[in-house]
């Protein structure tokens, strides 16, 4: 059996400007996963002002102290929301509105996944993926396209997967949801198109935090990390850097499009 070679880690990269004077906002963005990455990124873009959400209170708090620590002249807001809710997201985003004023990027990062063969497979297990993972996105594309659409402007990034393209044991529920979403992505972003707002999703293989080594045996992650083609699993930033491109005028002619962030064919 060959030995994998595993490629290192590139250096960190510095921003570069590319959300100069923009608003942010991001859900699912407390703790150690893609969602702060990318709310880091966008502070270190030059984001103006940034609102990030999550259903976690401590780790929110805990994630809102840490972006005001990167900059001094950034406005950083949080708020609760539970993307299932219908309530929670109009809140939210009516909040960010306010604080914001005006949401020029919203990047939807909440998502939900487990591991469970199909056949043991609970409705509610399936339902509460698809809820969280694709129709919370849904609600929060909605909700932000009736704010973006007066403007004619703005920019919605989706966190979506590989698994929307690809099979994998025990994640019935979180494929369907991730191909659920790139669907979304394309037939939203065409109609968003004419009112000059973009969207666009990412799709990660694996990008490797502490609360995926929590939800996933290593053997797993190791397996899933040395098929890629550096050997190893994404840092959380290096989905970040895709992100912010995304959302910045660089992407200015990509609509609808699933960017596969991965070292190996989708």
């Amino acid at each position: 059996m060959t030995e994998t070679t595993i490629v290192p880690t590139p250096p960190y990269l510095a921003g570069h400007g590319l959300l100069t004077g923009r608003s942010v906002l991001i859900t699912a963005a407390a703790g150690v996963g893609i969602g702060f990455a990318t709310a880091k990124k966008a502070v270190e873009e030059g984001c103006r002002a940034i609102m990030i959400s999550d259903i976690h209170p401590r780790r929110l708090d805990e994630a809102a102290e840490r972006l005001r620590q990167l900059r001094a002249d950034v406005q950083v807001s949080a708020q609760i929301c539970d993307v299932t809710k219908e309530d929670d997201v109009v809140a939210l985003v009516e909040a960010a509105e306010d604080r914001l004023g005006g949401i020029d990027v919203l990047i939807n990062n909440a998502g939900l996944g487990g591991l469970k063969p199909l056949v043991e497979m609970t409705d509610q297990e399936w339902n509460l993926v698809l809820d969280v993972t694709l129709t919370g996105t849904m609600r929060m594309t909605r909700a932000v396209l009736k704010k973006m659409i007066p403007r004619r402007r703005g920019a919605i990034v989706n966190n979506a997967s590989v698994l929307g393209w690809r099979a994998q044991k025990g994640q019935a529920h979180y494929a369907a949801a991730k191909a659920g979403v790139m669907a979304l992505t394309r037939c939203s972003g065409v109609e968003a198109a004419e009112h000059g707002i973009r969207i666009n999703a990412v799709s990660p293989s694996i990008a490797m935090h502490d609360f995926l080594r929590r939800a996933v045996p290593q053997e797993a992650l190791d397996a899933l990390a040395s098929q890629e083609a550096f050997g190893r699993a994404a840092e959380v930033w290096e989905i970040a850097n895709v992100i912010m491109f995304l959302a910045s005028d660089y992407a200015g002619y990509m609509v609808g499009e699933v960017v596969s962030v991965s070292s190996q064919h989708a």
